[in-house]
């Protein structure tokens, strides 16, 4: 192996992020001995929502944890083969099906039987979103109260006034909702300090990206996925928004003292879409090449909120309160979560084909990469959506582009083998032999 040409060193801040996700799942699973209610919904949910109802109110988000199942292999085929033997189809959304085994086997994959949430509160623009939850109540067998609030309005371009208020007013019928299930008064203040924590949280971590532009890069996307899963958690948390800003503070400290992710970085690629879960380690073979994978569209934008700054790039998207604006009424807050999450990147392509195609060409052009890898993900219909498109339109724009079949969820539709071959050709075809 060759010396390496830049230095590198563990984050400082890791332990404190691997604390925060340990610590949201124990507080899920007890929240109930503490005297507090628990929630389920999708990573996507209005979190600062139900934040209204009290500091003792403990979500739990369906996609993150359909992932973490994903992780423990064996327990991952445990539940889709639950899920397949009461019928339900192998092609459904591969955490959706995750989560439905861990529900049907009554086992948490964090230890215990799994936590009945007492409402769920989920959004819908996903084709599972929805349904993700009707079948879950099914399961249960037990009437758990269900509020869904519909997004698909269109991609943010096209946003007008009558839409914004669509949005809106689902929110108002869903706080009368709430306090009339959690018999509890609503707190319009823990909502507005929840609004600012979320745009606070999603523009930090905007940021943290933007700051992989720089050669070496920082981070990895390995690294990146254990980092940006806190704000698909609880994004209007104080606890995460606090740690965003401690993370940006250290990452620019790195890109200043040339603190690299791969000592040896050479060759700058990004993938597309959720990875194979089980098969990390795929990001470790493409350092044996000296090649970075910086991120994604997906990581990026899963949670990330961006603007086009003024010289033209993409950055982090200014919060209300660095726009000087203070909220003062329930109807502002709720007006200001919509507009801001109705901009969400990974939102857009739901639409359009051609709207990721762009903003991919933009990430490979300002982060400056070799190549690109697509994740032909076969879990999620949603966020694969239009990538065949976004192939070949990323070929026309002049990237070498690079594609593998498999699945977030279902280590069963992952070739190993297939893949780390198709690795190999393709950093041959970039130009690059390994290291060692």
């Amino acid at each position: 192996m060759r010396s390496a040409k830049y230095k590198t060193e563990p984050l400082k801040c890791w332990q404190k992020a691997k604390e925060i996700r340990e610590n949201y799942y124990k507080n899920y699973a007890k929240a109930h001995e503490k005297g507090g209610i628990r929630w389920a919904g999708g990573a996507w949910s209005f979190d600062a929502i139900p934040a209204g109802l009290g500091d003792d109110v403990y979500p739990i988000t369906s996609e993150p944890y359909g992932a973490s199942v994903a992780w423990n292999k064996e327990f991952a085929l445990e539940c889709q083969e639950a899920v397949e033997r009461a019928g339900y189809a192998r092609d459904l959304c591969s955490y959706m099906r995750n989560y439905w085994g861990s529900v049907m086997l009554n086992k948490y994959v964090f230890g215990g039987e799994f936590p009945t949430p007492d409402f769920i509160w989920q959004d819908h623009i996903c084709c599972s979103h929805a349904k993700w939850y009707q079948v879950v109540k099914d399961i249960e067998k037990k009437e758990i109260p269900f509020f869904c609030i519909d997004v698909s309005v269109g991609p943010y371009e096209q946003i007008n006034e009558h839409k914004l208020n669509y949005v809106v007013m689902q929110m108002h019928d869903g706080i009368e909702w709430l306090e009339k299930i959690a018999r509890r008064k609503y707190d319009d203040e823990k909502l507005i300090q929840a609004v600012y924590n979320h745009c606070r949280s999603t523009s930090l971590w905007a940021e943290v990206c933007a700051l992989n532009k720089m050669i070496p890069a920082p981070l990895d996307e390995k690294t990146m996925y254990s980092l940006y899963v806190l704000g698909t958690l609880q994004k209007s948390s104080k606890v995460v928004a606090d740690f965003y800003q401690e993370l940006r503070d250290e990452v620019k400290d790195r890109v200043e003292r040339g603190i690299a992710a791969v000592g040896n970085e050479r060759c700058r690629v990004m993938t597309d879409t959720q990875p194979p879960w089980a098969f990390l380690k795929i990001f470790r073979y493409l350092e044996k090449y000296g090649c970075v994978s910086v991120g994604s569209l997906y990581t990026f934008g899963l949670i990330g909120m961006w603007d086009v700054q003024e010289d033209g790039t993409w950055g982090p998207r200014r919060t209300p309160q660095e726009n000087g604006i203070e909220i003062k009424t329930r109807d502002q807050a709720l007006r200001t979560l919509a507009d801001w999450e109705l901009k969400k990147p990974e939102w857009q392509h739901f639409y359009y084909p051609h709207l990721k195609s762009e903003m991919m060409i933009r990430i490979a052009k300002e982060w400056k990469l070799n190549g690109i890898m697509l994740h032909y993900n076969r879990g999620c219909e949603g966020l694969s959506l239009g990538i065949a498109e976004n192939r070949i339109a990323l070929i026309k724009a002049g990237f070498p582009v690079m594609s593998f079949e498999g699945n977030m969820g279902d280590e069963r539709e992952f070739d190993e083998t297939r893949t780390i071959a198709r690795i190999d050709a393709f950093m041959e075809t970039l130009g690059f032999e390994r290291l060692e």
